[in-house]
C-alpha cells in the first residue's frame, strides 16, 4: 500500500477521495494516478 495525496477529487472503490486529503491505495493503482498527475506521492515517516 502507498500513501498519495490527492490533487483532485475522485471515488475509489466506493469511497469519495477529496483533493487535498492523503488516502493509502494499492501500488498499482497509486503509480497509475501519480504517472497522470491526479495525485503525489507521500512520504512516509
Amino acid at each position: 500500500m502507498v500513501k498519495v495525496k490527492m490533487n483532485v477529487q475522485t471515488a475509489y472503490h466506493g469511497e469519495l477521495f477529496r483533493a487535498g486529503k492523503i488516502y493509502e491505495v494499492d501500488e498499482v493503482t497509486a503509480k497509475r494516478w501519480i504517472a497522470s498527475k491526479l495525485a503525489v506521492a507521500v512520504e512516509e515517516n
